[in-house]
């Protein structure tokens, strides 16, 4: 036991008497480490927000944008009576049509006597069903209804993000200025996490918009479109029912087939991270061995003089093979410490929640422990096998 106490005594000593050489053998594990558990980390936790995603977005949701094959020169839209016949298809539950307008210039609600700011915001003119399309509900109040369509009330539906900077109360009764014209405030609509930009806007109905902004007609850009059942199939059917088997007038898309291509990307690199991660390891193993045997031969006058006291060769080796696990041990450790906090950080600036498990930071924090014993094999060997007069012409 004694013997023991003071080989591990005599490798402690080796590692903190020479403080920069052991940190420069440990930056290899520590990089390995790090790397590996970060890309493992940071694909998991991309994973976890690409699953939550899919199921705000639901896998049923077709966007159908409209292409020039409406526009005639000016931007393109769909002829509202297409509407009614993607409606009408038969794996079709809901439906309903956007078009944006140029960003207006938009003043703080009257009676915020505090806010002077005005900037540009989107207005968008929609259907009714826009909520119960995209399946977002509304934060305070209603959302346009049939009265306000057919009537042209000057009203409106804000976004969230919208009502927070105008410091919007639930449930208060004010109006929004659009390039002079007032608008009543009747709805706050929650985060849309298919168009951020909606959180932004202001929604109108589409003969309000004909009224006050110029639209000849109530063309929509956009659908959005609900299909619980061959969703693919439906976004394949579309372009031909928007153009009546003509030259095409819109395109679609599934938007959860984007995530997962994004996804699949995403994994490409992290596999990439993994496999520059694990060269790291090796290289840091191949850095443990090459230093440690230049510590050997900078060392062989005590290795000499402890052979000589008669310190056995599996004592030397020991010796040498512990200062090599004591760096792979802080090098995972550290590595460990270093991938988590680099997870951590991606996911607090991403909005992702952080998942890492703890069974893998230790598993690879065991791997680098591995890789520095292997590493330490031949050096260690080297050392045990040197003789005392040997060491004479070393030194």
């Amino acid at each position: 036991m004694r013997r023991v106490r003071e080989v591990i005594g005599v490798a402690v000593s080796g590692l903190t008497s020479r403080k920069v050489r052991t940190l420069l053998i440990m930056l290899g594990p520590v990089l390995g480490v790090a790397a590996i558990v970060a890309a493992i980390g940071i694909n998991e936790s991309s994973k976890g927000h690409l699953k939550a995603k899919l199921q705000e977005l639901g896998t049923d949701l077709i966007v159908v944008n409209a292409s020039a094959g409406f526009g005639f020169g000016q931007d393109p839209v769909i002829e509202a009576a297409a509407v009614g016949r993607v409606g009408r298809l038969p794996d079709v539950v809901a439906v309903t049509g956007t078009r944006q307008m140029s960003d207006i210039v938009t003043v703080p609600f009257a009676g915020a006597e505090d806010y002077y700011r005005a900037f540009p915001v989107p207005v968008i003119a929609t259907g009714l069903d826009l909520p119960s399309t995209l399946e977002v509900p509304l934060v305070s109040g209603r959302f346009l209804n049939e009265f306000d369509e057919s009537s042209g009330a000057r009203v409106a539906v804000i976004g969230r993000d919208l009502a927070d900077e105008y410091g919007y109360l639930r449930g208060e009764s004010r109006t929004i200025e659009l390039n002079g014209l007032q608008y009543g405030v009747v709805g706050v609509l929650d985060y849309v996490l298919l168009e951020p930009s909606m959180d932004s806007a202001v929604f109108l109905t589409f003969t309000a918009a004909m009224e006050d902004w110029g639209l000849d007609d109530p063309d929509p850009s956009r659908l959005y479109v609900r299909a619980p059942v061959n969703t693919r199939l439906v976004a394949q059917e579309i372009p031909t029912v928007v153009s009546l088997g003509g030259p095409d007038g819109a395109n679609a898309s599934v938007p959860t087939d984007l995530l997962d291509a994004q996804s699949q990307v995403d994994e490409s690199l992290n596999n990439l991270t993994k496999m520059m991660g694990g060269l790291a390891l090796i290289v840091g193993g191949v850095g443990i061995a090459n230093v440690m045997s230049i510590s050997v031969i900078q060392r062989s006058s005590e290795i000499g003089i402890r052979r000589a006291l008669g310190h056995s060769r599996s004592t030397i080796a020991i010796q040498f093979l512990f200062e090599a696990l004591v760096v792979g041990v802080l090098g995972g450790i550290v590595g460990a410490g270093v991938g988590a906090g680099v997870v951590w950080g991606v996911a607090e600036q991403r909005g992702y929640t952080m998942v890492l498990s703890v069974v893998g930071l230790a598993g690879w924090a065991l791997v680098s422990v591995g890789v520095a014993v292997v590493a330490g094999l031949y050096p260690s060997t080297k050392a045990a096998r040197l003789e005392p007069l040997e060491t004479l012409r070393l030194g």
